[in-house]
């Protein structure tokens, strides 16, 4: 047992489970690992954020927030987060991505359309006390991209073009956009479906307050799975009939999706090329193309030009050699 498994032990200890079993589950993009952690009949999950890498503040902070506005995020059985260390309620192992991926169209459609409905109750609700996603985070994570992807391809890009293009793309957005919470990860992989009928929400410890089409995006352009085109039209007119944006929310949309895609295209190559996960670029593919679907919006016809300049078409196939490494 190394010193941090004597932590983990020595908390559970701490916390009323000295008895339990503590098995490890499969971890995520991050430096977080998570155990379940079972004694007789009653079970629960033990998040471990160590420091300096992770601060779990934020997850406790929001999950108290989201439950207070009648969501479902994990109860908060015990914490040490100067030790890194959460003590949560155990969602069990029913998760959206392989219910909906073993359904028919009509249960995958019902699911999400229940995913759509957790979104609206959230946006109808005061936003959470967290940072602003501001115009200074939309670019940092849109340059992802070239730090890391045409990096990884050996593009000698112009990256204060691609700056300068974005910015007058966020310009194109509309200022009366109400804030709402943003998750920033919801997606099929992070809500676990309840016996009680509702969905759990897990990973949002980065949330921000910002536009409402985000995490509509997040889940409607997955790049963990495909959602047909058909399916994401759907869901964007059920979220409309729903919560009636009153601003130019198609323009939100896609603007946030390419962000968003730009971000999630750099982010992993991240974390292939510098956490030697390698399986990540294998789902670039599919994050592409939602972009390219993103960027025929004539609110986006800057980053278009300089994607047309920079990365030509011939340069975004998807089975094309990535850094001479990596065949995507």
């Amino acid at each position: 047992m190394n010193d941090r498994d004597s932590v983990i032990r020595g908390f559970a200890e701490g916390a009323g489970w000295g008895g339990a079993e503590i098995a490890p589950i499969p971890g995520d993009a991050s430096f977080r690992r998570y155990f379940r952690v079972i004694e007789a009949d009653r079970r629960a999950i033990l998040m471990d954020a160590p420091p300096p890498e992770e601060d779990p503040r934020p997850f406790i902070d929001v999950a108290r927030y989201l439950t207070a506005q009648g969501l479902r995020a994990p109860e908060i059985i015990a914490a040490d987060a100067e030790a890194g260390l959460v003590l949560l309620e155990d969602f069990g192992d029913v998760r959206m991505r392989e219910t909906v991926d073993a359904s028919d169209g009509e249960t995958e459609r019902t699911i999400y359309g229940k995913a759509i409905e957790t979104l609206v109750h959230l946006h109808q609700r005061t936003a959470a006390s967290v940072p602003l996603y501001d115009r200074a985070v939309y670019q940092r994570e849109a340059g992802l991209l070239t730090e890391w992807y045409c990096a990884a391809r050996g593009l000698d890009v112009d990256v204060a073009g691609y700056v300068r293009a974005w910015d007058q793309v966020l310009d194109a957005m509309d200022a009366s956009a109400p804030q709402v919470t943003v998750l920033r990860d919801y997606h099929a992989e992070n809500i676990m479906l309840l016996d009680d009928g509702k969905q759990g929400l897990l990973d949002f410890q980065d949330a921000l307050v910002g536009d409402p089409a985000y995490d509509l995006v997040s889940l409607l352009q997955d790049a963990r799975r495909d959602v047909a085109p058909a399916l994401e039209a759907e869901m964007i007119a059920h979220y409309r009939a729903l919560a009636n944006p009153a601003y130019d929310f198609d323009t939100a949309y896609h603007v946030l999706g390419a962000q968003r895609n730009a971000k999630i295209v750099g982010i992993f190559v991240r974390l292939w090329k510098r956490d030697g996960k390698p399986r990540y670029p294998l789902m670039i593919p599919r994050v592409w193309e939602a972009m390219e679907r993103d960027l025929k919006h004539p609110a986006l016809a800057p980053v278009a030009a300089w994607f047309d300049a920079n990365i030509p078409a011939e340069l975004r196939d998807p089975c094309a050699t990535l850094g001479g490494e990596f065949a995507l």
